[in-house]
């Protein structure tokens, strides 16, 4: 399995990656986790990396690669792309990279959602602010009464929540996005699943985009 997931913030692609890694054992590569994993590990590249973020300033794509190469060669069994690439500089390196190691990509999974569904999910997000925990007030309301948790904590939302920050969210990932789906369609990579189905036919979706013999894995 090796695929990159497309989507923006609440298309689901985090559930999809957690019940996909599960049943094949791939590894769910995250650009956002592993820049954290090197920081704190305080590895060559990790301290490299926070010499760039603490100038304010992005890490170089090159530098991202090498992480993302380590975590390749720690993948036997595949892997689930999230958080990259961004850019089609960033695409074409990848390209470069998977074609360096012979393994070319089974897909580009783009989730497609509607931009007013995204806002009603990202915007029903409350989190304890003593303990962290967030629910949806949707999908897992909170135990207590009200916005309460069921310890009586009076539950908040975060900015990154709020109306407002979430359509910036989504104006910066659809021009973030657009020309990597440009890419990825002239490339013949590119398919499109419904974010908006039951979790379990996304799922299955998913699947029919892999070769016959990992499928019946």
């Amino acid at each position: 399995m090796r695929l990159i997931f497309l989507g923006p913030p609440g298309a689901g692609k985090g559930t999809q990656s957690k019940l996909l890694t599960k049943r094949f054992g791939a590894r769910h590569i995250s650009t956002g986790d592993i820049l954290r994993d090197h920081r704190v590990a305080g590895t060559d590249l990790g301290r490299l990396a926070e010499g760039f973020m603490r100038h304010g300033e992005l890490v170089p794509d090159e530098l991202i690669l090498k992480m993302i190469e380590g975590e390749l060669e720690r993948s036997p069994r595949g892997f689930i792309m999230d958080g990259f690439p961004r850019t089609v500089a960033q695409a074409e390196a990848f390209d470069a990279l998977m074609d360096s190691r012979g393994v070319p990509l089974d897909a580009v999974v783009l989730f497609d959602v509607d931009r007013d569904t995204l806002v009603t999910r990202l915007t029903s997000r409350w989190t304890n602010p003593k303990t962290g925990k967030s629910y949806n007030a949707i999908t897992n309301p909170p135990p207590g009464p009200g916005m309460r948790d069921a310890d009586g904590t009076e539950l908040i939302q975060r900015e990154d929540d709020k109306a407002e920050t979430v359509s910036k969210r989504l104006d910066v990932y659809r021009e973030q996005t657009e020309p990597l789906v440009a890419y990825y369609l002239k490339r013949g990579k590119l398919v499109k699943v419904d974010g908006l189905a039951p979790v379990e036919d996304v799922t299955r979706q998913i699947v029919s985009l892999l070769s016959p013999e990992l499928q019946a894995s």
